[in-house]
């Protein structure tokens, strides 16, 4: 595990304060928060990289083709 030591402004420290006002200490709050902003930028990634792929209309159109060949296959 690291240790990193940061300067937190104003705003940041009563944010912190309020935060880890409870039963969590300051590190579980900044852990918990780094944590959010990951989860939050890899769903902005996978989003962006889905909406991509649905724009595609080369693979759309594989994808429809595949469909077309995978119903004549089913049993009937």
């Amino acid at each position: 595990m690291s240790v990193i030591t940061f300067r937190a402004d104003d705003e940041v420290d009563h944010a912190l304060a309020e935060l880890a006002s409870g039963d969590r200490d300051r590190s579980q709050v900044i852990r918990e928060a780094i944590l959010a902003a990951w989860r939050a930028r890899r769903d902005d990634q996978l989003r962006a990289e889905a909406q991509a792929l649905a724009a595609d209309e080369d693979d759309r159109n594989e994808a429809r083709a595949v469909l077309g060949d995978m119903e004549a296959l089913r049993a009937r």
